[in-house]
């Protein structure tokens, strides 16, 4: 027995303008977005909502100290909050919804669960997170020196807006880190075990149409990734309904140390576990689910089945290079603190594995990472 729900309703507009008069925003809304944001979209379009600049409130993907801080400068009276923004902007506005007093450390650890009380839209202007209809939000804890996810329905956004116009300024950097963080999120859900048919038709389409924009990419060059902006958008949209069904995994939960201590942004750092963990599937278990991936890649990358796992690595590398992971300051010898804090913290992504990856399974994953 299955029961696949998309709980959030998705719409489509070319601008921001077109949203905001088509959804009479009002006072009692608040949008979350960066100033970056907020100049040429959504000051032109006049609107009367309160705002929050994420960025006033510290650098970087969300973190406890950030989120209480935007959390206690919500004004009264608001009704719904609307995300105009990345990662960090989705999953920290997925956590405002919640009414009451609340730290985002007790949240994140399951100390409390605070009950929804606000309506939230979600605007992505980045193509990769899949944040805008999943029910899973990212936070670095400081204290504990890690990244924790969270996933609970009452965060499912009420609605995602996609619109292209928002993504096209992304600088190249950010369109790639993101994304291959929506390749990802369609190849782990595609190998995850829960996976079925439906959320598997989101995770093939969203491999296609990443696929089919990359080679475009290196075709045309860097700078025309905005000709298939739409394209991405939908794409990572796509991933993210696989996702939210069937989980990400261990790709994953074995970047989380790096996100959290080095500050490695998460889809470059999903990018590096990448092709160690697949291999690491295919050594354990090379039958199985892994086959039909396989088939899937060849198909769309022309090349022969058994050959089409290093093809995609070979197109990810044109779009981004890897460094190892010596490059961002990081021993070998904290490869085990590494495997021994996502055993601990990332249950909720390993159960979705391909097959069982072992404490040294981790450790040499970590070593085939410093290897390029």
């Amino acid at each position: 027995m299955y029961q696949f729900t998309l709980k959030t309703q998705i719409k489509g507009f070319d601008t921001f303008l077109e949203f905001a008069q088509a959804e009479s925003l009002q006072a009692s809304d608040l949008i979350l977005t960066n100033e970056f944001i907020y100049e040429p979209f959504i000051k032109p379009a006049g609107v009367p909502c309160h705002i929050l600049f994420q960025e006033k409130y510290g650098a970087g993907e969300p973190n406890d100290q950030m989120i209480d801080a935007i959390h206690a400068d919500i004004p009264d009276g608001i009704e719904r909050i609307i995300a105009v923004g990345g990662g960090t902007v989705i999953d920290i506005a997925k956590v405002l919804t919640f009414g009451g007093t609340w730290k985002a450390e007790e949240l994140f650890t399951g100390r409390t669960v605070p009950e929804k009380c606000r309506r939230l839209t979600v605007l992505p202007t980045t193509c990769g997170t899949g944040s805008e209809v999943t029910n899973v939000t990212i936070c670095e804890l400081k204290s504990l020196q890690t990244k924790k996810g969270l996933a609970l329905d009452a965060m499912y956004a009420d609605e995602a807006v996609l619109i292209p116009e928002l993504v096209r300024t992304l600088p190249y950097k950010f369109f790639a880190t993101s994304s291959i963080d929506a390749m990802i999120h369609a190849v782990e859900s595609f190998l995850s075990p829960k996976a079925i048919a439906l959320s598997s038709t989101f995770s093939e389409k969203a491999i296609e149409m990443i696929v089919s924009g990359y080679r475009y990419v290196i075709t045309h060059g860097a700078a025309h990734w905005t000709d298939k902006a739409a394209e991405f958008l939908t794409a990572s949209n796509f991933a993210g309904i696989a996702f939210g069904y069937a989980g990400c995994a261990a790709v994953h939960a074995l970047s989380y140390p790096l996100g959290g201590k080095y500050h490695i942004p998460h889809g470059e750092a999903n990018q590096l576990m990448f092709a160690a963990v697949i291999r690491r599937y295919r050594e354990k278990q090379p039958d199985g689910r892994l086959n039909a991936l396989e088939a899937l890649l060849g198909r769309v990358l022309e090349t022969a089945p058994d050959q089409a796992l290093d093809a995609l690595y070979a197109l990810m590398e044109q779009i981004l290079q890897r460094k190892p992971l010596s490059a961002y300051g990081i021993t070998e010898d904290e490869f085990p603190q590494f495997a021994d804090s996502v055993i601990e913290g990332q249950q909720r992504l390993l159960n979705n594995n391909y097959t069982e990856l072992t404490r040294e399974d981790m450790i040499g994953i970590y070593r085939a990472c410093n290897v390029i």
